[in-house]
């Protein structure tokens, strides 16, 4: 089928996950990127589309001006991914939505629960689809525990354990000119969450999705280690569940030794299984009562769930690319579901979008409200 027409907010020089992005939207070969506006600054993303090969009546100066220009192409973009960081989500996405182009946003929703109102306005408002690109739910491994879960293979679920931690923040490199840590440790552009926001919504969104249930109510106990940080640089949020289960999310970004230490956990009265990102093609799964077995991406004991998004044989790795691919493949064929008149609702599959964004949102708020009183239980 032809290409989908690609635009992109942001991911210029310097921006490794625009960088990302663009790899991921090639892998299976579903989009074009075609057009962007890659920078805030007007002669940055010239510059920036220049080195990227775009056409240069196509490379704008603003997201605004893009997403006007785009709506009156006859050949004009089809979609577009949000790079940007956190404060400018909604007002990138805004014009794009309100002429019927597909958003594909990266997490979390946006800087503020403002603007994630406003958000969801907009996407109800929209005929387009609202893709957030919560990549983790894309391995093989994940969507295989996913579907082992809800076939009852843990029975009932009494514990979850998620965790996320990393170590390159320990020191307080956003003085050093290190970009991604300074808009990272900023609340004006992060919001309310540091390490909550940053990685902490992924964690959430990871047991949710494999789970199925998300918590009802929680504990937080947030942390600024570095020296004059505004925002959290480590977390502890106790969970609980209305199905009785119990959760501990632990997320850090100060935790020397861990370079992106993703794992959850999880046990029910039938069995337990264990997934960590940084051996994602591996799902250790025990049977109460016997031994605990290896279930490899497309090895034995790997189901449909996998094996359907796995791209490789058995014992060549698949990872964090892969992974974003997915999504991006799910997102081109729901785009071109709702192109055949498709309900756009109908087509969206495992996809996260408008209700994981809002969720992560809620866990941000409800973590820093949390922590201002001494870590109380709040309800989300």
């Amino acid at each position: 089928m032809a290409r989908i027409g690609l635009g992109m907010v942001g991911g210029g020089a310097d921006a490794f996950i625009g960088g990302v992005h663009r790899i991921a939207s090639r892998i299976d070969g579903h989009f074009d990127l075609v057009a962007g506006a890659l920078s805030s600054t007007p002669e940055k993303a010239k510059k920036s589309g220049e080195a990227l090969g775009l056409d240069p009546d196509r490379s704008y100066g603003s997201f605004e001006e893009m997403a006007e220009a785009e709506a009156a192409r006859e050949d004009g973009i089809e979609a577009v991914s949000i790079v940007t960081p956190n404060h400018v989500h909604f007002a990138a996405a805004k014009p794009f939505l309100e002429r019927g182009i597909h958003v594909i946003c990266d997490k979390p929703l946006t800087a503020t629960f403002d603007d994630a109102e406003a958000m969801a306005t907009a996407v109800r408002d929209s005929k387009a689809l609202f893709v957030l690109t919560h990549n983790y739910t894309g391995y093989p491994m994940v969507r295989q525990a996913q579907a082992m879960v809800a076939e009852g293979g843990l029975g009932q679920l009494r514990v979850v354990q998620v965790e996320y931690p990393q170590d390159w923040m320990t020191d307080a490199v956003e003085n050093s000119g290190v970009k991604q840590a300074e808009w990272r440790t900023d609340p004006e552009r992060s919001g309310a969450g540091g390490s909550i926001g940053d990685i902490g919504t992924h964690a959430f969104n990871l047991a949710a999705f494999v789970t199925g249930e998300t918590p009802t109510r929680l504990a937080a106990d947030l942390q600024s280690f570095g020296a004059g940080r505004a925002l959290d640089d480590n977390a502890h949020v106790m969970l609980r569940y209305d199905s009785g289960a119990r959760g501990m999310l632990w997320c850090s970004q100060v935790a020397p030794g861990y370079e992106n230490g993703l794992r959850l956990r999880l046990f029910g009265d039938k069995g337990g299984l264990e997934w960590a990102q940084e051996d994602p093609n591996v799902l250790w799964y025990t049977r109460h009562g016997e031994p605990t077995q290896r279930i490899t991406r497309n090895g034995a004991g790997a189901t449909d769930a996998s094996t359907a998004v796995s791209r490789i044989p058995p014992g060549h790795p698949e990872g964090y690319l892969e992974a974003f691919a997915t999504l991006y493949s799910e997102a081109a064929e729901a785009i071109r579901a709702v192109q055949s008149g498709e309900d756009r609702e109908a087509v969206m599959g495992k996809l996260p979008g408008l209700a994981a964004g809002l969720e992560g949102m809620a866990f941000i708020r409800a973590c820093v409200t949390s922590a201002r009183d001494d870590a109380a239980w709040v309800t989300l």
